[in-house]
């Protein structure tokens, strides 16, 4: 498990212009649709702070196991509770590459898990269910958009990139998803888009 501090590595490469980031959605747009690759995960322990794992230990009640999420006020709820179908933070791992300038700086997106898998809405629309190693997580249909740390470490034009009209399509920002059956997921694992109506990853 490699511990990174976040707020340290803010500044890094020089951020991409649109014509740069444009330029990558071809490469976005040939992701696979239905049997991708997990190919990082990580943990935010407190504030700014991220826990590149090894393995990581997905649950229904608290999201990923050691993650903030369960501390994590929300606005959407009545009660700023912890949103339920926000538990995790997923984001196309070929449009972190991209923005970030490599992969060294991946974490700096503050999500969870990093897929090798065409995000669109089209692909998977809300209650889509991803097997991705023992576990199985759900699509939910809250947006992911961005903060001002996103444009601090990415630059504003990818923040007006991932969320102009086709980048919330694509969901170049990522998704929101919770956890339906607990399980282990690991850099490598397969991730497999489940039929509709699959209650399980097998």
């Amino acid at each position: 498990m490699e511990h990174l501090d976040a707020a340290a590595l803010d500044t890094g490469p020089e951020h991409l212009d649109a014509d740069a980031l444009d330029t990558g959605l071809e490469r976005i747009r040939k992701a696979p649709a239905g049997r991708g690759t997990v190919d990082m995960v990580v943990r935010r322990p407190g504030v700014d702070q991220r826990e590149v794992l090894e393995v990581g230990t997905l649950d229904p009640e608290v999201g990923l196991v050691g993650d903030n999420w369960s501390q994590r006020p929300s606005s959407r709820t009545a009660d700023n509770s912890p949103h339920p179908d926000m538990q995790l933070n997923v984001m196309s791992s070929r449009v972190v590459d991209l923005v970030s300038g490599g992969r060294d700086r991946w974490h700096l997106a503050g999500d969870q898990l990093f897929l090798d898998l065409d995000l669109s809405h089209e692909n998977l629309p809300a209650g889509t269910r991803l097997a991705l190693g023992t576990a199985v997580i759900e699509v939910t249909d809250q947006p992911h958009t961005g903060c001002k740390k996103f444009v601090r470490r990415f630059g504003a034009e990818a923040m007006r990139w991932v969320n102009s009209p086709e980048g919330r399509e694509l969901r170049l920002r990522g998704l929101c998803a919770r956890v339906v059956e607990a399980g282990q997921v690991r850099p490598g694992d397969l991730v497999v888009k489940l039929p509709t109506g699959s209650n399980s990853g097998d």
